[in-house]
């Protein structure tokens, strides 16, 4: 009895790891004057961007990708030290020597070797121009009154791919700094409650500073319908929902 349990157990592990690895992720092309910008949807928090010839891994995280199957890192960029963001697994399975690492500094109390940036700092790898933009609650608390995300901790990255600007907001909400971001090409914006932004917060942020395109990401089990919703008389700002499980 206890073999057969075992055993079914075993497959099931097995058809599961089977269906991530052969599971195929979205990818958007977006040209820039640096060559195309293929952005690959990997899940959760979690993004791969190639452009020039050159690899970005936003928040690995060994739960939504086989990252032994994923092109190495030439930069990996890390948003903030919880597990879902910064997964030693899944950086150790696509980090080269010569990988660079962007980090915070409670993420480099877990990682060595990486490089700090504290909000404001820019940072130029690969030839792509790297800014730290706050990333931090308003609102959203934990039960004892901190903010999941205290103001100070937490990075957003802009990332400059020859003219174009694209910005990954990590965990927040739509705070004064990201509200008065300009010339955003695309915007990666989260909604995964309770821990950042609600559909109208995100609303709120991308009427503000009107990204070209908008795509939600990080959402959970968010409805993205009641952001498409809210939305829709915002002509100059296009909506992408693309799958983020």
């Amino acid at each position: 009895m206890i073999r057969t349990a075992l055993f079914i157990c075993c497959v099931m592990l097995l058809f599961a790891s089977t269906l991530l690895a052969g599971e195929e992720k979205q990818k958007d092309v977006i040209k820039t004057s640096m060559g195309d910008l293929e952005i690959t949807f990997l899940g959760h928090g979690t993004l791969m961007m190639t452009c020039a010839g050159k690899t970005i891994h936003v928040d690995p995280f060994a739960q939504v990708a086989k990252y032994e199957d994923l092109p190495d890192a030439d930069l990996i960029l890390i948003t903030h030290h919880h597990g879902d963001h910064l997964d030693a697994k899944a950086i150790e399975q696509i980090r080269r020597k010569d990988t660079k690492v962007l980090l915070t500094s409670a993420g480099a109390e877990q990682i060595s070797g990486g490089t700090v940036m504290k909000n404001g700092d820019v940072q130029t790898v690969a030839g792509v121009k790297v800014e730290a933009v706050p990333a931090y609650n308003l609102v959203h608390k934990r039960p004892d009154g901190n903010p999941f995300h205290p103001k100070g901790e937490g990075n957003g990255y802009i990332l400059t791919f020859g003219k174009t600007r694209l910005y990954v907001a990590g965990d927040t909400e739509n705070t004064p700094e990201m509200k008065a971001l300009k010339d955003i090409d695309i915007a990666f914006l989260p909604m995964n409650l309770p821990y950042t932004m609600t559909p109208e917060m995100v609303a709120d942020a991308a009427k503000a500073f009107k990204p070209k395109i908008l795509y939600p990401y990080h959402f959970g089990e968010t409805d993205t319908a009641k952001l498409t919703a809210l939305m829709k008389d915002t002509k100059d700002v296009e909506i992408r929902i693309r799958s983020m499980k």
